[in-house]
């Protein structure tokens, strides 16, 4: 007999749980809120030259060179994906995001611009 909640494997509902990715909550008092999962927050940090932590701030101050290194991050992008198929079946077999950077960062960079002309810094895990 199982118990409630049990898998057949003998995993619980709390034990996948447990296992889920971290949520990115970033916010600024110039825009709404943006969220993002995980391994595409990380991304974003990595981007602006950080490591990713589940704290934060991004300076009014700093604004102008995190913009310019997203802007650098989505140019490689293109350029790399400009020589790849468009099939995103293949590219996700090839292990790559089927998703442009420049989609996937297009939040934070218009959060950042809207927080840049209010003079609002961007927060998370605050």
């Amino acid at each position: 007999m199982r118990a409630v909640g049990a898998s057949p494997r003998g995993r619980t509902m709390a034990g996948l749980l447990a296992k889920t990715t971290m949520i990115y909550k970033f916010r600024s008092k110039a825009a709404g809120d943006t969220v993002m999962l995980g391994p595409q927050g990380d991304q974003f940090l990595r981007a602006i030259g950080r490591e990713p932590a589940s704290k934060g701030i991004i300076e009014v101050a700093a604004m102008p060179a995190v913009l310019s290194a997203l802007q650098r991050a989505i140019e490689q992008d293109d350029a790399a994906r400009a020589q790849q198929p468009e099939d995103e079946a293949l590219l996700e077999a090839a292990g790559q995001d089927p998703i442009a950077l420049r989609r996937r960062l297009w939040p934070m960079v218009e959060m950042i611009r809207r927080a840049q002309a209010a003079d609002e810094p961007v927060v998370w895990g605050v």
